[in-house]
Formats: structure tokens, C-alpha cells, sequence
């Protein structure tokens, strides 16, 4: 059985928007990919919260969803039943979600007749009807920042049933649309993509944004440090007398553009630097005539 999406996010059914959200950003903290590499469970999870913050974050899906549960992706054509059988009488729709019933849903077809009103409802209810195209459907799905450097997948549930895997190209952000022709026409639908916020990394753009620490002796006397890119450790040369809060540009290390290949951003990053947290008598010594030296300097 489904998972039930308050449950996974741990909300009441009540529970108001400003609750869910802040259920499901500690929970996408705790579970996040980035912290807990080569955790096939985190991940699952991470993509189960993921999905029901997507539908109870927007208010007409949590509607659907909190009346016909897990077959809510169909409550558009549930609805445009219930209301065509309301108007031939004999027809009801309950939403009970009891099993043995089509598709959780009991049907009365003791007004239907032997006009094919059964056959025709399931079927585009009709041919007589005029055929009124609907626009491409659009499925939230989130992403972290690793899967838009490189692409992603993703299974998307479509409403007649189907199960669809679908490709995220590298460079997206939060509020691209990606196209999916489903097989053309009416089958055609958009993913909506919103990108996690990363721990490590702030993005703007193509370029990337973080800080490294630095002790600061090597601030001081020059160093050769390692940086965190979404690609790996690279090397920064850090020069003497760098300055606290100095930013380094390292071209190539950011986004790629979406849909140009070979073309991404860059990476800045910030030194901090690092002191010592409990320096012994020796190195207090050594401070002490770093700074008589620095202010015999001075005179």
C-alpha cells in the first residue's frame, strides 16, 4: 500500500501549510543525499518526502489527494464522472477507497440503460461529446544540487496508469519546465523542477558559492588548500598575507548551462580563517612575539 504522505512528512491531517513546510525541510536535512552518501534508505526516503511535500505543499493536490488518497493523480476524470452520471440518474460515486471496488469506487448502474452509457463514459464519455483538448499536465519533482550539475531520472506516475521514466538535463533550476512528449498529442506533460537548497553550496545562476576554512598561519605564510566542488577536491593556491574573507574565482567548477554542453560557471570561494581553539603555552609564546614584533613595527 502507498505510503500516506502526513504520515511520512509527520503531520496531522489538519495541519496547516506553515506546518507541512517545516516538517519537510527537517526532514530534508536529515534525509538529504549529501549527508548520507552511499545510503540506498536516505535516499528512498528522501525522494518519498519529496514526494509528499509535493502534493501536500499545493493546495488543489493536497484537495484531490485528501479525498480520493493514493488515486488522486485521477480526480479530474472522477469528477467529470460523477458529475456526467448525476445528470442521467442511477449513477453515484462514492470515494471510499474500500477494496474490491473499481479502483476504490462504487458504482450504481441501475439508470444506465442499453445505450452504451457505461462504455461511452470511460471513453472519452462518448464520441456525440465535442472533444475538448487539455492542456499538457505538469508534475512537481525536486532535485538536489548534484542531480542538476549532472541530470537526473525519474519515475513519474501518469494518470492513466501508466509508470514513465523520464530525463532531468544537466543545468536545470528551480522553476525550469522540462517538455515530456509522452507519446505526442494529449500525452505531452511538463516536470516542474525545484532544486534543493544545498548545505555546502549557494547557487546564483550558473556560478556556485561556498566558503573553505583556512587556519591561519597558512593565511599567513601561503598554502596549498582543498576545495569542495559538486565534482570533487581541486587545489587552491592560497598566497602570503591573504586577507580574511579574500574570494578566489575557480572557473568551470559551477553550473553547466542548461542545454549547452562544455559550458558551465564558476565556483567562489571564501577563505575563513581558522584560529586556534586552544593554544598551548608555546604557541601563545610565538603570538606574543608575533605581536611585540608587529608593534615595535609600528613605533
Amino acid at each position: 500500500m502507498p505510503a500516506n504522505y502526513y504520515e511520512l512528512l509527520g503531520v496531522a491531517r489538519d495541519a496547516t501549510d506553515k506546518d507541512i513546510r517545516q516538517a519537510y525541510r527537517k526532514l530534508a536535512r536529515q534525509y538529504h543525499p549529501d549527508v548520507n552518501p552511499g545510503d540506498p534508505g536516505a535516499e528512498e526516503k528522501f525522494k518519498q518526502i519529496n514526494e509528499a511535500h509535493g502534493v501536500l505543499s499545493d493546495t488543489d493536490k493536497r484537495r484531490k489527494y485528501d479525498k480520493y488518497g493514493d488515486r488522486w493523480m485521477h480526480a479530474d476524470e472522477l469528477e467529470q464522472a460523477e458529475a456526467r452520471g448525476a445528470g442521467r440518474g442511477g449513477f453515484h460515486f462514492y470515494g471510499n477507497g474500500e477494496p474490491g471496488n473499481f479502483g476504490g469506487v462504487d458504482f450504481d448502474l441501475g439508470g444506465f440503460g442499453s445505450d452504451g452509457l457505461f462504455d461511452r463514459l470511460f471513453n472519452n464519455f462518448g464520441s456525440d461529446r465535442p472533444s475538448h483538448r487539455q492542456p499538457p499536465a505538469q508534475y512537481q519533482v525536486d532535485i538536489t544540487l548534484s542531480e542538476a550539475a549532472e541530470g537526473a531520472t525519474r519515475m513519474v506516475n501518469l494518470p492513466d496508469g501508466r509508470r514513465l521514466e523520464v530525463k532531468i538535463p544537466a543545468g536545470v533550476d528551480t522553476g525550469s519546465k522540462v517538455h515530456i512528449p509522452a507519446g505526442g498529442g494529449d500525452g505531452d506533460f511538463y516536470l516542474s523542477v525545484t532544486v534543493i537548497d544545498h548545505p555546502r553550496f549557494e547557487r546564483k545562476g550558473r556560478d556556485l558559492y561556498s566558503e573553505v576554512e583556512v587556519p591561519v598561519e597558512d593565511l599567513v605564510l601561503g598554502a596549498e588548500v582543498t576545495v569542495p566542488t559538486l565534482a570533487g577536491r581541486v587545489a587552491l593556491t592560497v598566497p602570503p598575507g591573504t586577507q580574511n574573507g579574500r574570494r578566489f574565482r575557480l572557473s568551470g567548477q559551477g553550473m553547466p548551462e542548461l542545454n549547452k554542453s562544455g559550458s558551465k560557471g564558476s565556483l567562489y570561494a571564501t577563505v575563513r580563517a581558522v584560529l586556534p581553539s586552544d593554544p598551548g603555552p608555546e604557541e601563545q609564546e610565538l603570538f606574543r612575539k608575533l605581536k611585540d614584533l608587529r608593534d615595535s613595527a609600528q613605533v
